[in-house]
């Protein structure tokens, strides 16, 4: 099977290859970069889901805080209230809805007075939203010579993992960004026979640089499913830059499709999704856990 990355074309191994064959459902991955302009933001995300139509994709998956990335918690906590951010998401809402296409997005919303949640929407082609997961484990770190952030000073912590959900691409899971760290939640989701589980993100450049592809690779491989990563790239302003590489990887571990770091203009990359190479893998390699010695995730 041959699959689609940007303008050029990658090949599969032998190792994962079939001959019967299989229903095949393209997916995109966007990335943008988010300012603290809304406007701004949204209409990089048009552009993305007219760029997805446009390859026939059945889902567009978009970064973390695609709405906005602001220079402080106060600034995060004014754009969140804004007339601005509510027209974001009713104007995606309409996209799907005439473009009949999913869209998974990650927003802001109010938890309190002083702390917002770090959400992530499911869009059906029909503009309803049907799923929203907030981020479970916040991002605080002080980095030599980078960015210090504490997320958790300004953010909410989610309660939940929500259980998959089918789609046109097969049955996704959601965690976002920070999460990517901790495999309990994907073994989770893999228990619950998630295909695809997603990991919308904006890494900073020392920890993409140092574990991105790592760990999205052996999150796909420990649950023998697509790994999907839409990565917010280039600088929001004078303080960060993320890191950009989204990317898409394979129940193999293979790395199917991936943008690059410098950012020009938003831009996708699709694949093809098999879920015959999903239940393939799972059946030619089960994983069987040995919870008689171990806590089942």
């Amino acid at each position: 099977m041959v699959l689609a990355v940007s303008c050029y074309q990658v090949e599969w191994s032998t190792v994962t290859s079939h001959s019967h064959i299989a229903l095949i459902l393209i997916q995109a991955v966007g990335q943008l970069c988010a300012t603290a302009s809304i406007t701004s933001n949204l209409a990089q995300c048009e552009t993305l889901i007219q760029k997805a139509v446009k390859a026939g994709a059945k889902v567009l998956f978009l970064p973390e805080a695609s709405d906005y990335i602001a220079s402080s918690a106060d600034e995060s906590l004014a754009l969140a209230r804004s007339p601005d951010q509510k027209n974001f998401v009713s104007t995606l809402q309409t996209a799907a809805q005439l473009q009949k296409i999913h869209i998974n997005v990650g927003i802001h919303e109010i938890a309190s007075e002083q702390r917002l949640k770090n959400s992530l929407i499911w869009i059906d082609d029909k503009g309803v939203i049907t799923q929203n997961y907030h981020k479970i484990h916040l991002f605080d770190v002080d980095i030599k010579d980078g960015p210090v952030l504490k997320e958790s000073a300004s953010v909410q912590p989610g309660q939940e993992i929500i259980p998959p959900f089918q789609t046109p691409v097969g049955r996704v899971g959601l965690a976002i960004c920070f999460d990517l760290r901790f495999p309990e939640i994907s073994l989770a989701l893999k228990r619950q026979k998630a295909d695809i589980i997603t990991y919308p993100s904006a890494f900073t450049v020392p920890t993409g640089k140092a574990h991105w592809e790592s760990l999205l690779r052996a999150r796909a491989i420990e649950t023998q499913a697509y790994v999907v990563a839409a990565a917010q790239g280039g600088p929001h302003n004078e303080k960060r830059r993320s890191y950009g590489h989204s990317m898409i990887v394979s129940p193999w571990g293979e790395v199917m499709a991936e943008l690059g770091e410098e950012y020009e203009e938003p831009q996708i990359a699709t694949a093809d999704i098999d879920l015959d190479l999903v239940a393939k893998i799972r059946r030619e390699m089960p994983l069987l856990r040995r919870t008689d010695l171990y806590p089942e995730v």
